[in-house]
């Protein structure tokens, strides 16, 4: 390991349960972005960047959240608002708000001690669906059973995977997750390869810090039987080109190329059809990563139940089109066919209306849960929904729009200069 990743490991091995939100502090936060302010003090700057960046030049990163202020909304006056309701129903589930946390790895960076059990409590505490990613700190049965302890009840859970080269671990993956009582399969296919982070090699931030850990490939490992030819891919076999190690304790570039190493590099819309029939047969498919109507209508055509348009919030590919720019070509390819989701740069209840209004069923946030993780735990962002749940409520009222059913396409109108010379490097 090198000096400099010896130094962000330390730094990182320092975190323990995040801290609580003083009143000072509480009094602070208005909104998501402030949230992010304030953990940049509270967090080493090698975990705050890890977080808070995006590839390259970051043009991508920015443009998710500016490309909002060219979409202007035309608020109706004159119009009953006196029982607005931001209620939405997704795939027969009832949300209290049209916004749920997206799946994101590693949440126990923010909150060493519960990880994503904070973040799916809070989520369910606050109404609405929890994300959980493949890349969890936190099991699919430990989430799903903080859920059921705290509520009394099948939470609203949804599970996030890739395809893997190890074909039998993507199927046992997900299978678990049904069988824990997961709503519904995110299919994530725009990370084939990682995206470079300048700002990580910067810092030395190359590895996952001790004691965190991918859980749920280590148990697949360590507990699940393989067959001769899914050991093959396994990536603690001797064949496979994963060094399991360095994903954990590595240098340069080990823990994004040993861990994108587990992924399908050659996958085809076929993929898409395996998936539904060997393991999705009874759980809404939502593929993730859509960006242009022609994906959008291969999903379809795979047998998806609904696509979700997201650039992996600016950590893919730099210079790609914003998330919000990209939703109405999408919307306008599959129609009424199925829902159409989006996350990537919403930060604004006034930004989730906009995305309703372009034809999201729903919106997904990432980065504001863990910078509020982090600022004041599970606590922190239950206020955090409740904050963007209350924006959505008022944003509505202005423009005379008494249910989410009702934010349509006249709603919205685009600046004529929309997109030209609007990229600044984010400052945060």
């Amino acid at each position: 390991m090198s000096e400099e990743a010896a130094s962000s490991a330390a730094m990182i091995s320092m975190i323990t349960e995040a801290p609580t939100v003083t009143a000072p502090t509480e009094h602070k936060i208005c909104n998501a972005s402030d949230y992010q302010i304030a953990a940049r003090s509270l967090l080493p700057t090698p975990l705050y960047e890890y977080l808070a960046s995006g590839t390259d030049d970051e043009q991508t990163l920015a443009e998710n959240e500016s490309a909002f202020k060219y979409w202007y909304l035309r608020p109706r006056v004159m119009r009953p608002v006196g029982s607005i309701s931001t209620a939405t129903t997704l795939f027969g589930q009832k949300l209290s708000l049209p916004v749920f946390v997206s799946p994101a790895g590693v949440h126990a960076l923010c909150d060493e001690v519960h990880g994503e059990c904070a973040s799916a409590r809070a989520a369910q505490r606050a109404g609405t669906l929890f994300g959980l990613s493949q890349h969890a700190t936190r099991s699919i049965e430990q989430v799903a059973g903080a859920c059921a302890a705290a509520q009394g009840r099948n939470a609203n859970l949804w599970y996030q995977c890739y395809i893997l080269k190890d074909r039998d671990m993507t199927l046992r993956l997900v299978r678990r997750a049904a069988n824990a009582g997961y709503r519904g399969i995110f299919l994530t296919v725009d990370s084939v390869r990682f995206g470079f982070r300048e700002a990580d090699a910067r810092n030395g931030w190359s590895a996952l810090p001790e004691p965190h850990r991918l859980v749920n490939y280590d148990e697949e490992i360590a507990n699940k039987p393989q067959s001769s030819e899914s050991k093959k891919s396994s990536w603690l076999s001797p064949e496979a080109s994963v060094d399991k190690t360095k994903i954990y304790a590595g240098d340069e570039d080990a823990w994004d190329q040993n861990t994108e190493q587990l992924f399908e590099q050659n996958p085809t819309w076929e993929d898409v059809c395996w998936l539904k029939r060997e393991a999705c047969h009874d759980l809404p498919l939502i593929i993730k990563g859509i960006m242009t109507a022609e994906d959008a209508v291969e999903a379809v055509k795979a047998g998806a139940d609904g696509v979700m348009v997201s650039n992996h919030g600016g950590r893919g590919l730099d210079g790609a089109l914003a998330a919000i720019d990209a939703l109405p070509e999408v919307v306008a390819a599959v129609g009424d066919k199925v829902p159409v989701l989006m996350d990537s740069g919403v930060r604004r209840g006034t930004d989730v209306l906009k995305a309703l209004a372009l034809g999201a069923s729903a919106v997904g946030i990432g980065k504001p849960v863990f910078f509020a993780l982090a600022v004041g735990g599970e606590n922190a962002v239950v206020n955090l929904l409740q904050i963007l749940q209350r924006e959505v409520e008022a944003a509505m009222a202005i423009c005379g729009v008494e249910s989410v059913a009702d934010a349509k396409r006249s709603l919205v109108t685009r600046h004529p200069n929309g997109g030209v010379t609007r990229y600044t490097r984010s400052k945060l």
